[in-house]
């Protein structure tokens, strides 16, 4: 697995993340659970994993946690299982970041891959016509940010091999999901083909043009460096990632923005 400065590890058969000393995060994850999604998938009766992904919200350095909290930033983690569901690949609800309390505004959310491959699905909104649709593909160490006010969802890109990430996202978050649930998901379906690779199938709800299938790219704007752990770039820059909590604060860096 990508060392990511916290040395955090997970246990497969317990669907637990074990916290080294010094470092706190939930005493159990939190489960989602082959039913709790099913609404978001193309084949509402597909079968799967029972335990799609586990979740720990909150976790970090002992010596962070009073400037985590006084900036309203959070660091979660998530393990997604292998397999498929149906014809589809093991993935989140798709959803659009609520209002935050911080900024009264929907906030963004910084992605990185810690074990096997993901797919950052993204599209400007969730009206009949969704914008631009872009599906990210990401591998261990590498960084995706989601924008505020998007919708999006994570996605395993692998069938045989679990996928982790870590996250940076507000405190208080929450989630929106009432006008992706009204047009049965997102704007395209991932689907695995006969060799296992992911094929994309467009959701007729939704008039969309195309979809842009890219890799991560840099992100300069936001002085992410692409060879240190995005937890420890918080570490030796407190501020650096206080865009994500006051997104307001950098308007200019989100218009006409590309993954």
């Amino acid at each position: 697995m990508f060392e990511t400065g916290l040395g955090i590890t997970f246990d497969e058969q317990n669907h637990e993340f074990i916290y080294p000393p010094a470092v706190f995060g939930p005493a159990h994850a939190e489960q989602r659970h082959l039913k709790d999604i099913l609404h978001s998938m193309a084949d509402h009766e597909a079968t799967g994993p029972e335990i799609v992904y586990s979740i720990a919200m909150d976790v970090g350095s002992e010596r962070d946690r009073p400037d985590l909290l006084e900036r309203e930033l959070l660091f979660g983690i998530v393990a997604y299982a292998k397999g498929s569901i149906g014809e589809e690949p093991v993935k989140s609800q798709g959803h659009i970041h609520s209002i935050s309390q911080a900024c009264q505004m929907s906030t963004s959310e910084v992605y990185e891959i810690w074990s096997g491959e993901a797919i950052i699905y993204m599209q400007e909104r969730a009206t009949d016509d969704p914008g631009r649709c872009y599906a990210v593909g990401a591998k261990a160490g590498e960084v995706v940010i989601v924008p505020p006010g998007w919708a999006h969802c994570t996605i395993n890109a692998s069938k045989t091999e679990r996928m982790i990430f870590g996250a940076w996202c507000v405190r208080d978050f929450g989630f929106d999901y009432e006008d992706v649930r009204a047009h049965n998901g997102l704007a395209y379906y991932p689907k695995f083909d006969t060799q296992g690779k992911i094929i994309w199938e467009q959701n007729p709800s939704y008039r969309s043009d195309k979809l842009i299938e890219k890799a991560p790219r840099g992100y300069s704007e936001f002085a992410i460096e692409s060879e240190l752990p995005i937890y420890q770039q918080y570490q030796q820059d407190k501020s650096k990632f206080d865009f994500v909590v006051r997104p307001d604060l950098c308007k200019e860096k989100w218009e006409k923005y590309v993954p």
